[in-house]
């Protein structure tokens, strides 16, 4: 049986928001593992905590394909595998670059992608005009978005944003059609792995 396995940066040091953070993903990347079924592939998606776990598990895996997916942390001007070496140091010999992929400039990018989505979850109070409004957010920074995130949630039940607490329940009713026109990255993750999982 084919196999893939992504190995993502995320969900802290513990077990429960490991796996809060993994179901959150699995179903944002839902389109990509419906598909993994229909092919009969064998799926496995990894929250691995600081994004070095991410790339050992990366470097180690074990699947017909093994994916990375981590935060780029900054604008991104050069391939993934490219910027990551810059970044990290990173050494990825022998590793194609459709098997790197990042969220630009973080995973906060993607959640505060789809307002309507960020409103049901925080209810009452929160305040949509505070979200980043260019089209492309993967031009603003990681600071900046993750201020513009506390202050739509702030003043509603839920509190600010908290990646630990919240992120794995957003992923789940973001809409990734809406991310992928406001985050080339995202996009590229989903038309890479459709590709490679025919």
């Amino acid at each position: 049986m084919n196999s893939i396995a992504i190995y993502m940066e995320g969900g802290g040091n513990k077990a429960g928001s490991k796996a809060m953070l993994r179901t959150g993903m699995d179903a944002f990347l839902g389109e990509i593992k419906d598909a993994c079924r229909v092919q009969k592939w064998h799926w496995r998606l990894i929250a691995c905590g600081s994004r070095d776990e991410a790339y050992k598990g990366f470097r180690n895996g074990n699947a017909d394909i093994v994916v990375l997916l981590v935060d780029s942390e900054y604008p991104v001007s050069l391939t993934p595998i490219d910027h990551l070496t810059a970044r990290d140091g990173w050494n990825f010999d022998g590793a194609n670059d459709d098997h790197v992929h990042l969220m630009v400039q973080a995973m906060e990018a993607w959640i505060a992608a789809d307002p309507d989505a960020l409103g049901a979850y925080y209810g009452k109070h929160f305040r949509k005009n505070a979200l980043p409004r260019r089209q492309n957010l993967e031009e603003e920074s990681k600071i900046d978005i993750a201020k513009k995130l506390d202050r739509a949630a702030q003043g509603t039940q839920k509190g600010v944003y908290h990646k630990i607490q919240h992120a794995g329940y957003l992923l789940q009713r973001i809409n990734p059609a809406i991310v992928r026109k406001r985050c080339p990255h995202c996009d590229r993750l989903f038309k890479t792995l459709g590709r490679l999982i025919p």
